[in-house]
């Protein structure tokens, strides 16, 4: 059976932890895969499907240096190996447009402020993931 993953995207390596941390109870099944940037998230997804392993969910960051989340996830979204992969934008710094724009072409799942809540979080994973 191949190994299943959940990708998750932030710059910042203490959020990544966190949300790491906070799946925790999902590890008996996925690998939470962490990745600092949309570049290195794209490399790490084209690995993982080569290597024949499910990417299940990609939980992704807004604002990023380099290409930001709602692009990466656009982009994504028009590649067929990824348009049917699960998303949740993970953001604190969404503007309207880029809420409209992570909706209507990154098609995201769901939408999560920061700080969020963690039960919050775990509960949507759990949904996108059933």
């Amino acid at each position: 059976m191949s190994k299943q993953n959940i990708l998750c995207v932030d710059d910042q390596r203490e959020i990544l932890s966190t949300v790491k941390r906070e799946l925790s109870v999902f590890e008996e099944v996925f690998t939470i895969v962490e990745c600092e940037s949309a570049a290195e998230a794209e490399e790490v997804l084209n690995e993982l499907l080569e290597e024949n392993q499910i990417v299940s969910l990609i939980i992704c960051d807004h604002i990023m240096p380099g290409e930001n989340g709602v692009d990466f996830l656009s982009r994504l979204n028009q590649d067929a190996r990824f348009k049917r992969i699960p998303r949740i934008l993970l953001t604190g710094l969404a503007s309207h447009q880029d809420t409209i724009k992570a909706i209507n072409e990154a098609k995201i799942d769901y939408y999560l402020e920061k700080p969020w809540n963690s039960d919050e979080l775990v509960s949507a994973v759990r949904k996108l993931l059933d």
